[in-house]
């Protein structure tokens, strides 16, 4: 199997699996525990890839990684509006 991401998406992606991987609610979303070799793969493979990392500008780095995402996005993933249909 093979996921083809772009840089952005793999460094967004990335920075958010470490971040909430270890949390407890992440974990209690998780409810196969199976699930957690395929994630721990993808998790390690995308650091292990990742030289910005490491950079010294890797926050502002993902930072535009984001702001390039959220604007291929549009509206999709939105809260809904207060505006009725």
């Amino acid at each position: 199997m093979k996921i083809d991401l772009t840089d952005d998406q793999a460094l967004v992606l990335s920075d958010w699996l470490d971040r909430v991987m270890h949390r407890r609610e992440f974990s209690a979303v998780v409810d196969d525990r199976a699930v957690w070799s395929p994630l721990l793969r993808i998790s390690g493979s995308l650091e292990t890839q990742l030289s910005s990392i490491l950079d010294a500008s890797y926050g502002e780095q993902l930072e535009a990684a984001r702001r390039r995402l959220i604007g291929e996005l549009g509206d999709f993933g939105e809260p809904p509006s207060g505006r009725s249909s």
